[in-house]
């Protein structure tokens, strides 16, 4: 995955190139260019990580929890009911 430095390193380039290029319409296109890119690898912003990160811990507590709760209930004795007896 792209880090962000290697992002930053290629947006100063392409500024460089750009400030010395008589097109005015060239960042533009590259960043539209750029941000189809991008678009297609299917990529997810960071808030949207965070956000799928603290779920996935919130998830895994409830299930670390359901998980006790069953085997302390596979483990308690099972209580027997005393068995009627018929009368005659």
């Amino acid at each position: 995955m792209l880090n962000q430095k290697l992002l930053d390193e290629i947006s100063t380039k392409i500024n460089d190139l750009v400030a010395q290029s008589p097109v005015k319409d060239v960042e533009k296109n590259l960043r539209v260019l750029l941000a189809g890119v991008f678009t297609r690898l299917d990529l997810v912003t960071r808030d949207e990580f965070d956000v799928q990160q603290e779920m996935l811990i919130r998830t895994r507590e409830k299930l670390s929890a359901l998980e006790t709760k069953v085997a302390e209930l596979e483990n308690k004795p099972k209580e027997t009911k005393p068995k009627k007896t018929k009368k005659t």
